[in-house]
């Protein structure tokens, strides 16, 4: 807990600091900031941070230990963790941080000026960079070889291997894992029987199983490389009710011939406002991304949401097909449940392809 270690950018800027977790020599990744007060964990262990180094904004993180529940993943798919203040956790805290970075076999840094490396990359974007308890020099080659994550296929690193089935409802649905976290399977479970299917499940297969519903999760990444999914999705919307969450919006707005960009630094907080174009509703969301669909890119739709911080499009209906998605994530975990009825409008919107409801 006391070994020194530095965390140096790709562009020479260097942060001194102490090594947590398992201090490792050298952790690289892409260097990006959530902004969420608490959550720590489930931030940690969403698989979305695929790629990515963590910086907590909040000054203080730890103070409530963690435990098993807290889990969005099995194990962290993030490249580590960047925090102000490593708290000693409450007496009454199954586990603390430190030893969940250590349980997990990963490393993080403490003692950073987070408020100067934050305001760093927001004036400059998100960048490659690395930390360890090397020297500075091993430190910033690792950093300049680190490539982030643009131009790279990071789903295929979290999606499941096999199918697997949760929940027991009446309605059917299978739920794409391109990075699935565990709170938007419970969400989903409380509305239907769902099969989650690994990324690379061709849609022949979906149809064959004459699902009621499919679900297009989030994940970590750049759009354009999450694999077949993308030349996939037009084999079923239009035929069975599509709900898309994050990637999942982005990777259906590809399929429709919509264009995706990487942001500065992308959304990554629990406190983004956005609104909603129809109503004038400003739900507060949770989000963690780091591309974005480009808005009137995509032809056959009714952009839905917006992001009143920059505009960015946040949401979008399929005219006559059945198909929504949001940006954001409706679960929620960590963060505000202002948009946890889009889960209760899927099944709405299978119950009416069904025939159930008028």
């Amino acid at each position: 807990m006391n070994q020194p270690a530095h965390l140096v950018l790709q562009d020479g800027t260097v942060f001194k600091g102490t090594a947590i977790g398992t201090a490792a020599e050298i952790s690289s990744g892409e260097v990006v900031f959530n902004t969420v007060m608490c959550g720590y964990q489930e931030v940690i262990s969403d698989p979305s941070y695929a790629g990515q180094i963590i910086t907590f904004t909040s000054t203080q993180i730890g103070n409530y230990g963690t435990c098993d529940d807290h889990n969005e993943s099995a194990k962290p798919a993030c490249r580590g963790v960047i925090i102000r203040d490593l708290s000693i956790s409450h007496g009454t805290a199954p586990q603390s941080l430190n030893d969940y970075l250590i349980n997990n076999n990963l490393s993080g840094i403490t003692g950073i000026d987070t408020r100067r490396l934050t305001r760093h990359i927001r004036d400059l974007g998100a960048m490659p960079g690395a930390f360890g308890t090397a020297d500075i020099a091993t430190l910033q080659a690792a950093a300049t070889a680190e490539p982030g994550t643009a131009g790279l296929d990071l789903v295929s690193t979290v999606t499941t291997q096999t199918p697997y089935t949760i929940g027991s409802g009446t309605r059917k649905v299978i739920a794409y894992d391109l990075g699935i976290k565990s709170n938007i399977c419970k969400q989903l479970a409380e509305h239907a029987t769902v099969t989650v299917v690994p990324a690379s499940t061709p849609a022949s297969d979906v149809l064959a199983a004459n699902p009621d519903g499919v679900f297009l999760s989030n994940g970590p990444g750049d759009p354009t490389h999450a694999g077949p999914i993308v030349t996939e999705i037009n084999k079923f919307v239009g035929k069975v009710p599509v709900f898309g969450i994050c990637l999942g919006h982005q990777v259906l707005a590809l399929a429709l011939g919509g264009t995706t960009f990487k942001m500065a630094f992308g959304h990554h907080g629990g406190n983004v406002p956005v609104r909603h174009t129809e109503t004038g509703r400003i739900e507060i969301t949770s989000q963690n991304h780091n591309f974005a669909v480009a808005s009137g890119s995509v032809k056959g739709v009714t952009e839905t949401h917006i992001c009143l911080n920059d505009q960015v499009n946040e949401g979008m209906v399929v005219n006559g097909a059945d198909a929504f998605s949001v940006q954001y994530h409706p679960e929620a975990a960590p963060g505000p449940h202002d948009s946890r009825r889009y889960f209760a409008d899927f099944a709405e919107l299978m119950d009416t392809r069904l025939g159930r409801v008028s």
